[in-house]
């Protein structure tokens, strides 16, 4: 897989202390980007994080554009002022807390558009936390249970006996793992 991403409205020059935050908002299925091109049209910046994903048929293989996160895209606006964005056509919600939008901290988006500068693969994967039960669903420990952990720049599973008050660890693939 190759990585892509789009950004559908023209960056506009405004100073960073009178922008407003990041806030994520949902769509119906696969209108991601139809949501956000109509509310760039309105003036509002917006950002649809794309990879690019290749599929097997039986004669070709087929590339294409995917949001990385299916059914979301980010839009700065005035939180006060939100009823354009609610109104928007394949708009669902803004996502948030206790009925109040909850804004994207700028250093997440700005991770995100790194990653898709890079030039290295890139694609959605399950959302794991340091701390987090997991299962191993492939390879040589398919079906162990542990706890995720990070050890400097790599994941392990750690597993214990409970009555010894005794563990170990063993470095694992994220791609071998599913969140409990």
């Amino acid at each position: 897989m190759e990585l892509h991403s789009a950004v559908a409205s023209p960056t506009i020059a405004v100073p960073v202390s009178t922008r407003f935050p990041w806030f994520a908002i949902r769509t119906r299925a696969k209108h991601e980007k139809m949501a956000a091109n109509i509310l760039a049209n309105k003036g509002f910046e917006q950002y649809v994080p794309l990879y690019r994903k290749r599929r097997r048929w039986s004669d070709r293989v087929v590339e294409s554009d995917q949001p990385l996160f299916p059914g979301y895209f980010f839009c700065r606006f005035d939180p006060k002022k939100r009823l354009p964005i609610l109104t928007t056509p394949h708009v669902v919600s803004i996502v948030g807390f206790a009925s109040e939008p909850a804004p994207v901290p700028d250093e997440e988006i700005e991770a995100v558009q790194a990653i898709l500068r890079s030039g290295l693969v890139a694609e959605p994967c399950s959302y794991l936390r340091e701390g987090q039960p997991i299962r191993v669903r492939c390879g040589a420990l398919e079906g162990l249970e542990g706890i995720l952990v990070k050890k400097k720049s790599e994941w392990r599973m750690v597993v214990s006996v409970t009555m010894l008050h005794r563990s170990l660890s063993v470095e694992i693939d994220r791609e071998w793992i599913t969140p409990l």
